[in-house]
């Protein structure tokens, strides 16, 4: 049984680069913050989430742009 050049090299290369891992983890963390902080000052929960939530996808290209 042979392997196509695409299925050979594939197993090498890691699912996330190192730039997008540490993006998503700061995203994760900011939004965690700003849910949390969110909650605590009375907030439901349900819109703590969505605050954190928000808050983590407004991140993420800000962050991009930012870790090089």
């Amino acid at each position: 049984m042979t392997t196509s050049p695409n299925q050979a090299g594939d197993s090498d290369r890691p699912l996330l680069t190192l730039h997008a891992a540490v993006v998503f983890l700061a995203a994760l963390i900011i939004g965690l913050v700003v849910g949390g902080l969110s909650r605590l000052g009375g907030v439901p929960a349900a819109l703590a989430v969505l605050a954190g939530l928000g808050a983590a996808g407004a991140a993420v290209p800000v962050l991009h742009g930012l870790i090089r």
